[in-house]
């Protein structure tokens, strides 16, 4: 082959096609969670999750997760780096000292658990400084194939990874190529983590069991 390489650019052009340009971030990573990825999880652990007290959301953004743990009858407290106008605690997650609770769910910022950007800091902050009992986090089902995860995975591996069967659209723009998944840490647990699904189905029809 001779000549100059080919761009990916031209690549796409010379294919006919238009290469699809990324969507911008928000800042400090900022996205609403879709109901449905919520209450998909909630009707899966809703029984580990009644052995808490008190749930933290610690990105709570506008409320979104939030109240899908409300309405499931959990008692919620929030946190956020923002004062995005809901009650929430403002404060960098990095502050805290003490967990606000033992058991967190929440989507956290996705700049704060890669290893491209966070070397996965936020999960060596919650189990190694917050020592939280159980912690669920919703990640790109992508998230744990980074190389540089392999120690933090070594030391902290989650106990039930659901990959999610449907697709969530966090932006409004129609539906992402991504799949994403929710990842269960449990203090204490040791071993490879249950690979479970869950499907656009499995989401709260009506009142949650008791």
């Amino acid at each position: 082959m001779t000549g100059k390489p080919v761009q990916a650019g031209g690549l796409f052009a010379a294919m006919g096609k238009t290469p699809k340009k990324k969507r911008p971030r928000q800042d400090n990573d900022f996205e609403r969670t879709p109901q449905e990825g919520t209450r998909a999880f909630l009707a899966a652990e809703i029984k580990a999750l009644k052995r808490f007290p008190l749930i933290w959301e610690a990105a709570d953004g506008l409320g979104d997760m939030s109240r899908e743990i409300a309405a499931a009858g959990l008692p919620v407290i929030c946190s956020d780096l923002i004062d995005r106008g809901t009650g929430a605690t403002v404060a960098d997650f990095y502050s805290f000292k003490e967990p606000l609770a033992r058991a967190m769910v929440t989507n956290p910022p996705y700049c704060e658990v890669n290893w491209a950007n966070g070397k996965g800091r936020w999960i060596t902050h919650a189990m190694e400084e917050l020592g939280l009992e159980y912690m669920a986090l919703l990640l790109s089902w992508n998230w744990p194939g980074a190389a540089g995860l392999g120690k933090i995975w070594g030391r902290y591996p989650p106990k039930r990874v659901y990959l999610m069967r449907f697709r969530l659209d966090f932006s409004g723009a129609g539906s992402p190529p991504q799949l994403n998944a929710w990842f269960v840490w449990e203090r204490g647990f040791t071993g490879n983590p249950e690979l479970l699904m869950l499907d656009h189905g499995d989401q709260r029809q009506g009142a949650w069991e008791v």
